[in-house]
């Protein structure tokens, strides 16, 4: 029998965690979707509820094509340049 590893080292990575929010009044929330069938209904209806109970505003919906995968760079990158933060969730 053979046994094999089936990890492997991944490369190198210099990530950074992002600077903590001082204060999330007035934030403009970005929602990220990622394909599930009730997602955006739950992901709306909690920024909804941001907006009405703590004077966010709701801002662009961006989405992922597989609920599994990483969103692309791409988007992660419109994403921080347009949201002041971003939500996400599955939606089953």
């Amino acid at each position: 029998m053979l046994l094999c590893d089936p990890t492997v080292k991944s490369p190198e990575q210099n990530h950074e965690r992002a600077m903590a929010i001082q204060s999330v009044k007035g934030s403009k929330i970005g929602i990220l979707h990622n394909g599930k069938l009730n997602a955006s209904n739950m992901l709306l209806a909690t920024a909804a509820y941001f907006e009405k109970n703590h004077g966010f505003t709701i801002g662009p919906i961006y989405s992922k094509n597989n609920a599994g995968a990483p969103a692309p760079h791409e988007t992660l990158a419109l994403a921080a340049e347009n949201s002041d933060f971003l939500i996400t969730g599955l939606g089953d």
